[in-house]
């Protein structure tokens, strides 16, 4: 399985604005040749320069497969994902692909996995979800994508040691009038997940479901739902840049709330003045615990803030930041994993 910058895939592929993906597809390319022939030794120091080449580097990385889309084909992702696609699954402009059909994949299982890329947990709603892990997968034929809509739907198992049913989401990239990441319920009658049931229960150590669309497809439970919830806001101090748009696209500082005891990567992003964010209104469940995290990526620059605390009613939280190292910010989103 070949891996490459997945950042660049990802704008690639799902940029909703030509304009856009014209104009910052030449930047990224141009990055992921440069990062993909020296990034042992630029990651020893500060090697991203801004909030957008960090999530290249540190995030997922995509992986590649080329495959007969004439036949069956079975792999597995080097995080664990199981996936079956069977024959005739593609087309392209309503045509059935055959032969050669690169494979695109991307895996994000861990909290530092979702932090590092700049995406999130994120409900459309805005409640926190608690994810059980989430992937990205595009398919394309001499560089062009296939549908999105499958003729076939693609047999999926994402590793977890949970014993809980899980729910299926398709991912969302833009939200509102931000750019910004979310999840939301697959419409049945597109074929998101092919009209099958969204729930999946763990079995042998895999949730196993199905995909009618490519694109991005999450295991996520409402996190403490039947919790009463409130808004937050969080004010930064000393932040040297825009907040970020998802994956870093724009802007350099990135806010979010991490639960401790469980996988929630909730992004703050909502405009609440100068630089402060708010929460989606009544969306944070009051009593839950964890950390609100911000740091920022500006001019090869790095600064990092953080801070404990239990949700409360109408909570106000202050984060200053703080110049910190790449290393050292590496090292705080690593430990989320065990937070």
């Amino acid at each position: 399985m070949k891996t490459l910058n997945f950042k660049n895939t990802y704008q690639r592929n799902f940029s909703n604005k030509l304009t856009r993906i014209l104009s910052v597809i030449a930047v990224l390319l141009m990055i992921s040749a440069l990062f993909q022939a020296c990034k042992k030794d630029r990651t020893s120091g500060n090697s991203a320069s801004n909030a957008r080449e960090f999530t290249a580097i540190f995030g997922p990385q995509a992986q590649q497969k080329l495959i007969n889309a004439s036949e069956s084909n079975t792999f597995t992702l080097q995080g664990g994902t199981k996936i079956t696609i069977p024959a005739n699954a593609f087309k392209l402009n309503g045509v059935t692909v055959t032969g050669n059909v690169v494979i695109t994949a991307g895996e994000f299982l861990k909290r530092s996995q979702v932090v590092f890329s700049g995406t999130n947990t994120n409900h459309i709603s805005g409640a926190p979800l608690e994810s059980d892990g989430f992937i990205f997968l595009n398919a394309t034929v001499n560089g062009a994508n296939v549908d999105k809509k499958l003729a076939v739907n693609i047999q999926m198992a994402i590793p977890t040691t949970n014993t809980r049913s899980t729910r299926i989401w398709e991912g969302v990239e833009q939200v509102g009038n931000f750019n910004q990441m979310a999840w939301q319920e697959p419409n049945q009658n597109q074929g998101a997940i092919g009209g099958i049931p969204i729930e999946s229960n763990a079995i042998n150590g895999f949730y196993n479901f199905q995909m009618g669309n490519l694109g991005w497809i999450n295991c996520d439970v409402f996190y403490a739902y039947a919790n009463p919830k409130t808004t937050t806001k969080v004010t930064l101090v000393n932040n040297p840049g825009s907040f970020a748009a998802m994956m870093g696209l724009s802007g350099s500082t990135f806010v979010f709330f991490c639960a401790k005891g469980s996988n929630v990567v909730a992004q703050i992003y909502t405009p609440d003045g100068t630089n402060s964010v708010k929460s989606y209104t009544d969306s944070m469940p009051i009593g839950i615990e964890g950390k609100y995290i911000s740091f920022s990526i500006k001019d090869g620059r790095y600064y990092y803030a953080e801070q404990e605390a239990t949700i409360t009613a109408n909570q106000n939280i202050t984060l200053t930041l703080s110049e910190t190292t790449e290393a050292g910010i590496q090292q705080v989103i690593n430990s989320l994993n065990t937070y």
